[in-house]
């Protein structure tokens, strides 16, 4: 458009070139044309000016032309005469608005109406073809007439009455069709004409935000590297000879003269060989210290002086007070114990008796498939048995029942990498001790625990995964096992130990399950080809073949019962390796004559067990008041719900604490998400819907958009979906592992899930913070931050849910995948196309309702355009997409639902699904 300055053509008496309206035929009813034109009007539309002088009417460069243009060359005075008060030749104008209406309403609120009088009432003339085509692209012009409103322009706004068209000032802003200027929020950037609030205090406390986030942790990390830096150096001054396994002892400055005080067993000519080093570091210990000369240490150690009292006897007097009494173990009798799987016609186990005393290692051995891991699993209640009977300290039931007091360690080491060695086992002490010990109590018990574990040294450090260990393979085990006995068990099952482990450190656990028996705890633990020491560290042996017993007592008694059937031991051989032979079916090496296969050996043991002797040889008597002693002691184990809510709603957060660079990378993409689709509104200039103009002028219309702002939401679901899923899916999908194991130990499933649940909030707003702040700050659209924020963060919460629900049914792998195609499903079914109202003739309006997507989108159309309801005919918009208005409450009360019942049904799969190894 031209310079309002700049030279304009001059018409003399325009008036009297308008005619006689009485000699103009086939006008419409109720259409007059004046037959005066006010002196000195202005009208200002944008940066056209039209002056109407009592003589003269100035017209700018632009429309000279287009005026000359359109009148074939012309004069322009003959042209103005030809269409009178319309700039269109030949047009005739259209009254809108008759005297009655002007004088009730006047001008419409948000539009302009310079030169109308209840004699120049509002009129529509035809537009030019320029001003058309301008039209049907959603935008503005002049008015085509003397008389025609317009919509008061952005960065204008227009008081009531439509006289004036104002500038808008600094500080405030206007959006088109404004009757007064709005007042930006403080910290907003609004100058001179501002057509949107652009906020800036979001942003500069997201700036602050992630600043102090940098900060923190580059502060976390430098002192980190000085505190290993600083316990390295420790190290070296305690131990000076503990120099790296490359120097050479015999040479260089590196050798250091050991004092024989600190080091006995050392004299000036001996130098300290790697034997004598690990001679030093493998002195008994810890459950190690309990050694043969020691068979009455349960019996004394209350006499012990408390400054005498090693980690071992406050470890015992921890048990007494958990337990009650000084009988640590339990005893498990089973007679004709059978297994069948439902859709197997071949029972695994069958017609297995014996009994297994407390207070005693014993191991369960037998070729692979003969049925060792359903006994154990059976016996200890996490599968239910087809067959036979089981009894705990003479009372037969369910064992299940027993699970707070029975603890399990499984072949694979499942631990949380994030953790270290003590909050591992903190936790496990914490959910799952008696519920009237006091924090302090707890603490000290998990203290002496890692010190027997001979863990104390690594008990800061994280624990690591197996594909990154941090901690060795032995020391990892010792986690294992410690977060059972911070629990106190009475007995402890364990699936291959000393699988994967070297020769030292299979020795070390074995020597630790050993001494845990001479406390009186009964250990049962599956081994498979052991080496001599660990075979003879074993009190008892369960030996099973084809899934029926080869033989159950004392372990110093199997090379005899075996001798006896006519198998030979060779000398100087591995007397477990000869065994494994004989129960695997390889005896015939062993015996040249006679029957040496694993059937014969089952048949000669259930003979044996038929004789009345064998089978009263070990039942145990138990008094009624021990068996309710121990009733009492499971029914006061485990921390209040609550209370499980909060430690593990403290653990989790402590867990993405340490995956920094996981929740660093979610804050990133969501602010990098906002920003893209805030550049892709961005020339929008926060008008992102255009309807039909209020009765009467509708005609006055530009081409609408209805489907910008659904657009807009359908943008935002999609950023969140794709920012949202994936951390979702890893933060539940994850841990089923643990969750499997701690449900199998008596933790509370609820505490559980809630706990996860509540440390995601955090990172979903801060998420959600970063999100937002870079959308609004581009987009300005007309729903407030705050709003926004809110409706953003449900639906976040809606896909977090949605994520969880995903991880339950599928494995790890696929989660994140399967997580990121159904949030851009749900994202999808927002309504916009197909529109709700399409798809309610279609009869399954219900499967958008049940999406997200479509709530967020009438949360957005509802804030969007409600306060544009003084210009524009919004019910046509609602009509023609099927959205509800003025129900954001509802929509957002309808996001929280559905999360809510997302997660519900996530826990409800999480509770059901795989029952078996919840047990």
């Amino acid at each position: 458009m031209a310079d309002p300055a700049a030279a304009t053509s001059t018409i003399a008496d325009p008036a009297s070139q308008i005619g006689d309206p009485t000699s103009i035929t086939g006008l419409p009813s109720g259409v007059t044309i004046p037959t005066a034109i006010p002196g000195s009007t202005i009208i200002t539309l944008a940066s056209t000016t039209i002056t109407i002088a009592s003589s003269s009417i100035d017209l700018s460069p632009e429309q000279s032309s287009e005026a000359a243009q359109l009148s074939g060359g012309e004069n322009v005075t003959d042209y103005l005469g030809s269409v009178g008060s319309c700039l269109m030749p030949g047009a005739m104008p259209i009254v809108i608005e008759n005297s009655t209406t002007w004088a009730e309403k006047g001008c419409l609120p948000g539009f302009y109406c310079a030169n109308n009088t209840a004699n120049s009432l509002p009129q529509y003339c035809p537009p030019t073809p320029s001003c058309e085509i301008s039209r049907l692209a959603g935008g503005t012009c002049p008015p085509q007439g003397w008389y025609e409103p317009t919509l008061c322009n952005a960065g204008y706004f227009c008081p009531p009455g439509g006289k004036e068209q104002i500038e808008c000032p600094p500080g405030s802003f206007c959006r088109h069709g404004s009757t007064e200027a709005t007042k930006c929020g403080i910290g907003s950037w609004c100058p001179a004409k501002a057509v949107r609030d652009t906020n800036l205090i979001p942003l500069g406390f997201l700036l602050l935000l992630d600043v102090v986030l940098i900060v923190a942790t580059i502060w976390h990390k430098a002192r980190s590297k000085h505190k290993k830096g600083k316990q390295g150096k420790g190290l070296s001054e305690k131990m000076p000879w503990a120099v790296p396994a490359t120097r050479n002892f015999a040479r260089g400055p590196g050798y250091r003269q050991l004092d024989e005080e600190q080091y006995p067993g050392f004299t000036d000519n001996d130098l300290p060989m790697e034997s004598n080093i690990r001679a030093l570091n493998r002195r008994p210990t810890g459950f190690q210290e309990l050694g043969a000369t020691e068979a009455e240490f349960i019996d004394d150690f209350r006499n012990t002086d408390a400054e005498e009292k090693t980690d071992l006897h406050l470890f015992v007097q921890s048990l007494s007070k958990c337990l009650g009494a000084t009988k640590f173990g339990l005893s498990f009798e089973f007679q004709d114990l059978g297994f069948k799987p439902p859709k197997s016609n071949k029972p695994i186990l069958a017609d297995v008796s014996g009994t297994i005393n407390a207070g005693s290692l014993w191991g369960v051995m037998g070729a692979s498939g003969a049925g060792k891991s359903t006994f154990v699993n059976v016996l200890m209640g996490k599968t239910a048995h087809t067959g036979g009977v089981t009894k705990v300290n003479g009372v037969a039931g369910k064992i299940s029942k027993y699970k707070k007091i029975i603890g399990y360690v499984p072949q694979d080491d499942i631990v949380l990498p994030e953790l270290t060695v003590r909050e591992n086992i903190l936790h496990s002490a914490r959910i799952r001790l008696p519920s009237n010990w006091s924090d302090s109590e707890i603490q000290h018990h998990v203290d002496i625990l890692i010190s027997c574990l001979q863990l104390s040294h690594v008990q800061d450090s994280l624990v690591g995964s197996t594909a990154a260990p941090v901690i060795s393979g032995g020391q990892r085990k010792r986690v294992s096992i410690g977060m059972e006995l911070a629990a106190a068990p009475m007995a402890l099952f364990l699936d291959e130990p000393t699988s994967g482990l070297d020769a030292t450190a299979a020795a070390s656990i074995m020597a630790t399950l050993k001494a845990l028996s001479r406390l009186g705890m009964t250990i049962v633990t599956i081994i498979h080809q052991p080496r001599q020491e660990i075979f003879e560290s074993l009190d008892s042996l369960v030996l099973l073949g084809a899934g029926r017993m080869i033989y159950c007592g004392p372990e110093d008694n199997i090379q005899p019962h075996l001798e006896s059937l006519g198998f030979q031991f060779p000398d100087h051989t591995n007397p477990a390796d000869v065994m494994g032979d004989i129960i695997a079916g390889e005896g015939r090496h062993y015996k040249p004559k006679g029957d040496a296969s694993v059937q014969g050996l089952i048949d000669h043991w259930a003979t044996r067990q038929k004789d009345p002797a064998s089978l009263n040889k070990h039942m145990s008597t138990i008094s009624v008041a021990e068996t309710n002693s121990l009733s009492a002691t499971v029914k006061q184990r485990g921390a209040p719900w609550y209370k499980q809510i909060w430690f593990c709603y403290r653990r989790s957060i402590l867990q993405q604490y340490r995956m920094k660079s996981s929740f660093f990378f979610e804050l990133g993409i969501g602010a990098l998400a906002g920003f893209l689709i805030g550049l892709a509104e961005l020339n929008s200039k926060g008008q992102n819907f255009r309807g039909i103009f209020n009765d009467p002028y509708e005609m006055l219309s530009s081409s609408i958009d209805f489907a910008s702002v659904p657009q807009m939401s359908l943008l935002v679901g999609l950023s969140i979906g794709l920012t949202a899923s994936a951390p979702g899916v890893r933060i539940f999908g994850e841990e089923k592992l643990v969750y499997w194991r701690e449900a199998a130990a008596g933790h509370n499933r609820f505490a559980y899930y809630i706990g996860k649940v509540l440390s995601t909030i955090p990172r979903m707003v801060l998420a959600n913070f970063h999100f937002t702040t870079m959308f609004m700050l581009l987009t300005t659209p007309v729903i407030g931050w705050f709003p926004a924020f809110t409706a953003n963060l449900l639906y976040f919460y809606c896909i977090y849910g949605l994520a969880s629900c995903i991880s339950m049914v599928t494995r790890r792998e696929d989660g994140p995948l399967l997580a990121v195609m159904m949030s851009l499903i749900v994202g999808v079914l927002n309504g916009m196309s197909p529109t709700l109202k399409k798809v309610r003739s279609w009869h399954i309006v219900w499967i958008w309702r049940a999406s997200p997507g479509t709530w967020l989108a009438e949360a957005y159309f509802t804030e969007n355009i409600t306060p544009l309801a003084t210009i524009y005919r919004i019910q046509d918009a609602r009509d023609a997409l099927g959205y509800l208005l003025n129900k954001f409450s509802d929509d957002l009360l309808m996001l929280l639902v559905i999360g809510t019942a997302l997660r519900i049904f996530a826990f409800l799969g999480l509770r059901f699904m795989w029952r078996a190894k919840q047990r």
